[in-house]
């Protein structure tokens, strides 16, 4: 996977000296709003002044050191794709100035702090009436380097998949898709020429949908502009219902080229000023729990672990540490969560835990039961991880189309025993590309004379497509469709969907013993599809059972 440097991703850290956009009190003479007729003005009496339309609510200009950033193709930074009419109010209080959006269902608000080069965001959707919950920041082209796999060239790059997927001259595959980050990967996403920076720094996601581990957009570049997206709720490759309420803060900030200030951060950050400002939804720190555990027993020290915490109202997560397990997460809304142990991104174990304002819960020692990986196997092909991580071709799926020119083969056949198996095994399936993989393998006359489970884990299925299995002669039955994403995701850097494990119980007749037993993995799928969008699954592990 590309590094943070290469896309301008960062898990919020030290701010680089003189770039924290938080300045003293001091710089802010002129801090206050204005209203030029269409918009409110808001001069942060630092370098930044920003304007607010008075009838849409987008965000009509950034202007850092008198330059202006905001807006590409004749459109402007908005909360969705643009709300339309609106109604927009402003008020100061004390040393913030706050611009409240309402539109229907959703409310947009805008907030600057005296001195302070950043614009504070909040958005608060109550229904389904819009069908994403996202915030994207248009900018103006060639103020930012035109560089990385989320970066194209319109003029000479042509599109190969759905008008969002781009290939170079040189084989090489790029999308707004390709920031090749999960959530938990990430603090803050954003450009920087060295001497100017601007970024995105996210929210919790308390109110978005996906979990830890979700892949969505987070930025893109090309010759006609750039976009940094904060995005709450997206629908694509997306694994739970979408919530409702409010969303943030979460925070554009320029700085002099160098990383956001980590004070910035939304485990960091200190909200006490926004307790009095009147945000509808708005739940202090004095409202939320949090919840402690000793640690947990029967970790894999190959892999790190997550706790997730997950109800039909917010989600939330924090990483064990490694050997003992112990985990910590603060801020959390009150409620009874589903707590959720993974093994990278595999599901082992989950419980109940209530959550209760102002209170700490302290959970004893967790004992992981749900470890496929415990179970005793004759052979077994990758490992149990929720990821295809150990399969060929992906790590480069996060950040390029399967076609990519850097992808090895797709197609190719396995022999266990015959070293760096699992490296040779592809990431991926499709009918339509490299449908009908073997994998050869011996076994015992002891062993072939009993019936064995043979397990196929998923990680994600396009358009239903799940593996049927051929053991030699032995056919297995067509397995049942789980619950998958309904949208692309094989092709646009995502693998995650629901993770799902396929048992063929397969008869002592199956076997042979005199020469290599073959299986071979085959995609059906009740639907169509061609080359890349055809039916396809990604694979987590593959082993026989003793």
């Amino acid at each position: 996977m590309l590094g943070a440097s290469a896309i301008g991703v960062a898990v919020t850290g030290a701010a680089v000296a003189g770039g924290t956009g938080l300045l003293s009190s001091a710089s802010a003479a002129a801090f206050g709003y204005s209203d030029d007729g269409k918009n409110y003005v808001v001069d942060t009496g630092a370098s930044l002044v920003f304007k607010v339309s008075k009838t849409t609510g987008d965000l009509t200009s950034l202007a850092y050191r008198g330059k202006e950033y905001e807006g590409y193709g004749g459109r402007h930074s908005h909360v969705e794709s643009g709300l339309g009419a609106s109604t927009v109010t402003v008020k100061r209080s004390g040393q913030t100035v706050l611009i409240k959006v309402v539109h229907g269902a959703i409310t947009q608000w805008y907030a600057a702090r005296s001195g302070q080069n950043n614009v504070y965001l909040w958005t608060d959707k109550a229904d389904a009436s819009f069908t994403a919950t996202r915030f994207l920041v248009r900018l103006k082209p060639g103020m930012f380097p035109n560089e990385g796999p989320d970066s194209w060239i319109e003029a000479s790059d042509k599109v190969i998949e759905a008008g969002d997927v781009w290939r170079r001259a040189d084989g090489t595959t790029h999308s707004k898709h390709y920031s090749g980050k999960r959530v938990i990967d990430y603090g803050h996403i954003g450009l920087t020429t060295g001497s100017v920076g601007l970024w995105i720094v996210r929210s919790n996601h308390e109110k978005a949908s996906g979990g830890p581990f979700y892949r969505s957009l987070l930025r893109h570049s090309n010759d006609l502009g750039a976009g940094l997206y904060e995005i709450l709720h997206y629908n694509q490759a997306q694994t739970e219902p979408q919530r409702f309420g409010l969303q943030g803060p979460y925070v554009l900030s320029f700085t002099d080229g160098g990383a956001p200030s980590a004070a910035l951060s939304h485990d960091r950050l200190d909200t006490s000023w926004v307790d009095g400002l009147g945000i509808t939804g708005w739940v202090g720190a004095a409202g939320r729990g949090r919840v402690a555990g000793v640690g947990l027993k029967g970790m894999d020290a190959k892999y790190p672990y997550t706790v997730g915490f997950a109800n039909a109202d917010a989600q939330y997560w924090a990483k064990a540490a490694a050997g003992t397990g112990a985990f910590s997460c603060k801020g959390m809304l009150p409620g009874t969560y589903t707590l959720t142990v993974f093994k990278g991104e595999l599901a082992v174990h989950t419980r109940s835990v209530k959550v209760t304002a102002g209170g700490a819960t302290a959970l004893n020692s967790i004992s992981i039961t749900g470890d496929p990986s415990t179970a005793r196997t004759l052979w077994r092909l990758g490992d149990w991880d929720g990821t295809p991580g150990e399969f060929k071709n992906a790590e480069l799926m996060t950040y390029a189309h399967p076609s990519d020119a850097r992808a090895a083969k797709w197609t190719g056949n396995v022999t266990l025993g015959g070293g760096d198996e699992a490296a040779s095994f592809p990431a991926y399936m499709w009918k339509e590309v490299n449908d009908g993989v073997q994998v050869f393998f011996r076994l015992t006359k002891e062993q072939a004379a009993a019936a064995h489970t043979l397990r196929v884990g998923v990680t994600d299925a396009f358009a239903g497509g799940r593996p049927r299995v051929t053991v030699n002669d032995w056919v297995s039955p067509v397995p049942a469709a789980p619950s998958q994403p309904s949208t692309r995701s094989l092709t646009t850097g995502s693998y995650r969907g629901n993770n799902h494990v396929f048992t063929f119980n397969v008869p002592a007749t199956a076997w042979r013993t005199d020469q290599d037993n073959v299986l071979k993995l085959n995609i059906v799928s009740g639907s169509s599809g061609t080359a890349f969008l055809s039916p396809g699954t990604s694979f987590d592990c593959v082993d026989l059972l003793a």
